[in-house]
């Protein structure tokens, strides 16, 4: 199983950025799909995530208006559209996978890319 995350990068405040993550060795479309992002110094947080088929997605209040999730099921690869970034985004993002059944939980997660925004 592997989860490749791609696009992160240096960026200045208001500008724009989108993450991809590929996603292989498991059935993407069965999965749950979600950006977390760690901070230095801080816990993993939720960004955005987006059901299996793409129907629904789910941000935090404090990641509203400016982050957009969505899905290519056909490629594998989940998105994460980043607009008007702040200094306080710098984080890694990471790509996680998750799948719930009666019998075993499954969750997946990529290595991270890094986000920079700096003047």
């Amino acid at each position: 199983v592997q989860l490749v995350e791609s696009g992160g990068g240096l960026v200045q405040p208001g500008g724009s950025l989108r993450l991809s993550c590929v996603g292989s060795g498991f059935t993407f479309s069965n999965y749950r799909m979600s950006w977390y992002r760690q901070a230095p110094g801080k816990e993993r947080e939720l960004v955005a995530a987006i059901t299996s088929g793409g129907g629904s997605t789910n941000y935090p209040d404090s990641m509203k208006g400016r982050f957009t999730i969505s899905r290519d099921n056909a490629k594998n690869t989940v998105y994460l559209q980043m607009n008007n970034l702040k200094p306080e985004d710098t984080a890694v993002y990471f790509c996680n996978a998750r799948f719930r059944s009666p019998f075993k939980n499954y969750d997946y997660w990529g290595q991270g890319t890094q986000v920079t925004v700096s003047s």
